[in-house]
């Protein structure tokens, strides 16, 4: 997965917040105290700047906000922040309101190293996402481009909000959720990021699902007990959608610590309160499993999958470290609800059974000098699961028309996924050989070596 990531951006999914507010929908409501008239002497959780949580700000939405009115907004939802995490802000934390076409052009002008991001590619068509006419590089420009609402950044200390409008405006809970991740910075810092897809975005299901679940609180408040400022148009309904190009598959993935880690640090939270949320700082979830599935917390890690290279002189690994990848879980239920395998009544749920049961997984990309190949070796708990998964990867298989010209060989013959694959399960393992033909899968990994 791309190292660099969605990182602390918050996307706009409409059904995403539905989902989770279901699962909320039984929380204890936030006690409301009374505070003292007027400023406090000094500092005070639920106070910041000359605001109270439950303060009025004199601001006029219809017509954008200015510089006063903004810095009004931010200083009573942060008040507010503080008020529903249990946490005081160290600082102010400035804010900016950029357009959406002044995003797309900072984010424009790609970098990194090439062999990498061809690297990274071949780990993305692995599980049929990201097809060999594009890259993860464009299209993550075309779905995060569209869909992101804004983000903090730990290096400037500031938050960046994105407006669809001609005039400034602010969406509450996207300012509600980066002001969580200005918190967090304040008080545990963002850690490593992760060496491997998996690993990403199961540390991020602490820092983004910590930051959507207090958004989802105070979007709850805004319904209630609380006056808020107005929703800005988002000029699609609400959706989020991003056009033709928008990649669902891509999405999915990437929303994983939104979705699955909000539903996370509710259950922790249900039981050992925002201490206990806290102290997931210092000891996060090891696999988007444990996200997923959270009685698996802390207790059932990955297995560590190696695969041996029998490769050809004709191919080798890329020149990168480390030289594999895991995708882990909820990678495997994007590629199966993203391909039509998987209908799941709530797919932000990240549940299925062909993705459950999974122990750990490595994907090796090869290249040959001009073309790419790999192979994605799976562990699974019992043999069940692998036998599970291995009837929906042909499921995949078949949703491309392939066809089955010999044994446990199969050829795409057109479009994204062109190519052969080779698909054995031993026991509890589910092996994939890929190459550009039937042929070449041999030289890529031969049976035996």
């Amino acid at each position: 997965m791309d190292r660099q990531g969605p990182g602390s951006r918050r996307l706009r999914v409409a059904v995403a917040a539905v989902a989770v507010l279901a699962l909320l929908a039984g929380c204890t409501a936030l006690e409301s105290g009374g505070h003292p008239e007027g400023d406090p002497a000094s500092d005070r959780l639920g106070w910041e700047n000359g605001y109270w949580y439950d303060d009025p700000v004199n601001v006029t939405a219809s017509d954008g906000y200015n510089a006063t009115e903004r810095e009004a907004v931010v200083a009573r939802t942060m008040a507010r922040v503080e008020r529903i995490r249990e946490l005081e802000f160290n600082s102010t934390v400035p804010v900016d309101v950029i357009s959406r076409e002044q995003y797309l052009a900072n984010r424009s002008g790609g970098g990194g190293s090439a062999t990498y991001s061809r690297w990274n590619d071949q780990v993305w068509e692995s599980i049929f996402v990201v097809g060999e006419s594009s890259s993860y590089s464009n299209s993550s420009d075309d779905t995060l481009g569209q869909t992101v609402q804004g983000y903090y950044s730990p290096g400037r200390d500031a938050i960046v909000l994105v407006s669809d409008s001609e005039t400034p405006t602010i969406d509450r809970t996207t300012l509600a959720h980066e002001l969580v991740h200005a918190l967090q910075d304040q008080h545990f810092g963002f850690g490593a990021d992760g060496e491997t897809q998996d690993q990403q975005l199961a540390n991020r299901g602490i820092t983004e699902g910590d930051a959507r679940y207090v958004d989802i609180l105070y979007e709850n408040r805004c319904e209630g007990e609380w006056r808020c400022i107005p929703p800005p148009d988002s000029g699609d309904g609400g959706g989020g959608s991003a056009g033709a190009d928008y990649n669902r598959g891509l999405f999915l993935t990437i929303y994983t610590p939104y979705a699955a880690g909000s539903q996370f640090v509710d259950r922790v939270r249900a039981q050992s309160g925002w201490d206990g949320v806290n102290q997931l700082y210092d000891a996060r979830p090891e696999s988007t499993e444990q996200l997923i599935h959270p009685q698996l917390y802390p207790d059932e890690d990955p297995v560590d999958v190696t695969v041996p290279d029998r490769s050809s002189v004709e191919w080798r690994r890329f020149d990168v470290d480390p030289v594999a990848d895991t995708v882990g879980e909820a990678s495997i239920y994007a590629m199966f609800v993203s391909n039509g395998v998987v209908d799941p009544e709530n797919r932000y749920g990240y549940e299925s059974e062909p993705s459950a049961g999974w122990g750990g997984d490595s994907v090796v990309p090869y290249t040959n000098g001009t073309t790419g190949a790999y192979v994605w070796e799976t562990a699974w708990d019992s043999e069940r699961d692998a036998r599970q998964f291995h009837e929906a990867y042909l499921d995949v298989l078949d949703s491309h028309d392939a066809r089955n010209p010999r044994g446990n060989v199969y050829v795409v013959p057109d479009g994204e996924f062109a190519d052969a694959f080779r698909v054995v399960r031993s026991g509890e393992r589910v092996r994939v050989v890929n190459a550009p033909t039937a042929d070449q899968l041999s030289e890529v990994h031969s049976r035996s070596g």
